[in-house]
This record gives C-alpha cells, structure tokens and sequence, in this order.
C-alpha cells in the first residue's frame, strides 16, 4: 500500500505594539462532523498530493483550493514532516505573510448528510480562518499538528 501524504502552508505574522510577538494563521474544518467543535477543530491548510507533484507545490496548491486565495510569496520555512497515527505522513512550511481572513473564498467538497440519507451536500472545506497567538493557537489545533507550531516557534527564538 502507497503511504497517503499531504502538505500545507502556515502562515505567520509578527505583531507589534506594547508586547511584539507573533501570530498564526489556522481554518476552522468545515463540514457538519466540526461545526461544534473548537477546540482541535482548527488545522493548518493542508491536504494530499501524489506521486507526481512536489510537497512544496502541493502545499501551495491546496493553499488555494482551500482558502481560495493564492499562496503568499516569500521565504518557505520547512517545518519537517510528521507522521499520523493513519501512517499519512505530513510536510509543513511557514510563511511569513497577513491575510485578511475576510477575503477567504473557500473550496468545498461534497458528502452523503445525515449518515445514510442519500442526500449528497456541499460544505466549506474551512468554514473560517483566523489569526491567533501560539498560546491560543496551541488549544484550537488538532493535536497531530501541533509540533508543527512548536517547530515554528523554536526557528522564530532561534
């Protein structure tokens, strides 16, 4: 069996004023399965690629697929890879860049809702994004993709 793998983006801004730090940019999962969840409903814009596409240009792909925003230009920070429980191995990069979450067009997929209905529906792949800090960001983020904001953090201090 191929071993499934995806790629994605995390966005980061430095923030001024009074106390400077940073800030990361997540998406809420969309669809009826998260509607209710906060927190470790929040997820780094990734998704899977194949054989024939580099991670780096998935990352930039699925960025648009699911923020409908093109990939901001800049310095691409690996962030390492991270492998599932499901065996999917992850590869993250940070970017450093501010997107307005209100200019967010997000794509969508469809699935069978309520379970065993017949009735096929379209939801939001995001249903929002959001800036937060790292200490916020820690609590909304699904737990497998937490190192990647450690990771982060760790480059940012050092």
């Amino acid at each position: 069996m191929t071993q499934k793998r995806s790629a994605g983006l995390l966005l980061f801004r430095r923030t001024g004023g009074p106390a400077p730090g940073v800030e990361v940019l997540l998406g809420h999962l969309g669809g009826p399965l998260w509607s209710a969840r906060d927190a470790g409903g929040w997820g780094i814009p990734k998704g899977e690629y194949g054989p024939d596409e580099s991670p780096r240009d998935a990352a930039r792909r699925e960025f648009t697929e699911e923020i409908g925003l093109p990939p901001p230009d800049g310095e691409h920070l690996p962030l390492g890879e991270v492998v599932l429980s499901s065996g999917k191995l992850v590869t993250v990069w940070a970017v450093e860049a501010d997107l307005d979450p209100g200019l967010m067009v997000p794509g969508t997929f469809s699935m069978e809702w309520p379970p065993h209905s017949g009735n096929v529906q379209e939801f939001p792949e995001l249903d929002r994004v959001a800036w937060f800090t790292p200490q916020v960001a820690e609590t909304k983020l699904i737990k497998s993709q937490v190192p990647f904001l450690e990771r982060l953090l760790g480059l940012l201090e050092g």
